[in-house]
């Protein structure tokens, strides 16, 4: 069944995700007023997020994304691939190479877990870009049983 407008696509259920499965990569365009707008969406008002001369006079190429705004995009790929019945119970990050505008950010996941007590899958993602990888970590998420 194809969803219509207005209405939220279906969740995936903890039973029907096995350890093993990947989940389809999601590229984000890093682009100036992306890196910008959110590092003023989260109060992180570091000159390192918004001024390019500041940025290169502390010894980047150029003005980079925050760790706010990547810990966001973490949280909306893996949501968005376990649906909106999902509740994301934990997202551990760490940081790597920056995130520059005019590059792409392309973000990957792999199942690596499961409990059955809690309904918890535990998910690796992986964020990389042409310098290589800017982000990667673990997130746990919760899904709805079969009876939903």
């Amino acid at each position: 069944m194809t969803p219509h407008r207005g209405m939220l696509p279906p969740s995936r259920t903890y039973d029907s995700v096995a350890v093993g499965d990947v989940l389809p990569e999601l590229p984000i365009p890093v682009t100036r007023t992306l890196i910008v707008a959110t590092a003023l969406a989260s109060r992180d008002y570091q000159d390192v997020h918004h001024d390019p001369e500041l940025a290169r006079e502390r010894g980047a190429k150029d003005i980079f994304m925050n760790i706010l705004t990547s810990n966001g995009l973490v949280d909306r790929y893996v949501t968005g691939w376990a649906g909106p019945a999902s509740v994301v119970k934990a997202i551990r990050i760490r940081l790597g190479a920056p995130n520059h505008p005019g590059d792409t950010m392309v973000l990957s996941g792999t199942v690596t877990g499961k409990s059955d007590a809690d309904r918890h899958v535990e998910i690796a993602v992986k964020g990389t870009n042409s310098l290589g990888a800017h982000v990667t970590g673990k997130v746990s998420v919760q899904l709805p049983g079969e009876d939903r």
